[in-house]
């Protein structure tokens, strides 16, 4: 099988103060957005795999996409999500999302073995959908549970997915709900590279 891709877009967004507060860093959110026709449009289909081996492709066409976009900042947060078009099932968008898709994003960034959350639905073009996002390293993180909220124009149609991915520079600008810093959890995975494996962040099952 091989994927249509229809186009592709990013979209950054910078903040550089929160409660009047300054921030430091500035906190730079991107997504990075890829179109593609969706070749089970309108009929269902038991065996979705062909749509998960393809998805290592679009993954790294996105993946370089979006680090030459971000600036040379380093990535510490990021999240994943689809929108499936009226003509298809949200389990489409689920099939092109999984690790296979996220390795290559997880190979550029480094050090990213941490579960990514995802979101993905069924909707009418410009519909809004919420990508949570966390921390590369370790999900428990408080600081960099964050999000981005995205209203894609005249996308999907009908016959389309749109497959998204976040990234972000930072933690939540001002975040003082204590637990693990990112600082610690970077720590932590240097003491026990082993753990990077255990979590998936090479190969495995899990988002």
């Amino acid at each position: 099988m091989q994927l249509n891709i229809r186009r592709m877009s990013t979209v950054t967004e910078d903040r550089f103060e929160e409660a009047g507060k300054p921030a430091s860093p500035m906190l730079r959110k991107l997504a990075v957005i890829a179109v593609v026709e969706n070749p089970f449009v309108g009929r269902y289909v038991e065996d979705l795999s062909p749509m998960i081996e393809v998805s290592s492709a679009i993954g790294a066409q996105m993946a370089k996409r979006a680090m030459e976009a971000f600036g040379g900042l380093t990535v510490e947060g990021y999240g994943k999500g689809g929108i499936v078009g009226l003509s298809g099932e949200q389990e489409h968008a689920n099939a092109l999302l999984t690790t296979t898709f996220a390795t290559p994003f997880r190979d550029l960034i480094g050090d990213a073995p941490a579960w990514i959350s995802s979101m993905t639905k069924v909707a009418a073009p410009g519909s809004m959908i919420d990508i949570p996002m966390n921390a590369t390293t370790d999900v428990y993180v408080r600081s960099h549970y964050n999000g981005m909220s995205l209203v894609l124009p005249d996308t999907p149609m009908p016959d389309e997915i749109a497959l998204i991915f976040c990234v972000a520079n930072r933690g939540r600008i001002n975040a003082r709900v204590g637990g693990m810093t990112f600082e610690e959890s970077k720590a932590a995975l240097r003491k026990h590279p082993v753990r990077m494996k255990a979590m998936g962040g090479v190969s495995g099952s899990h988002p």
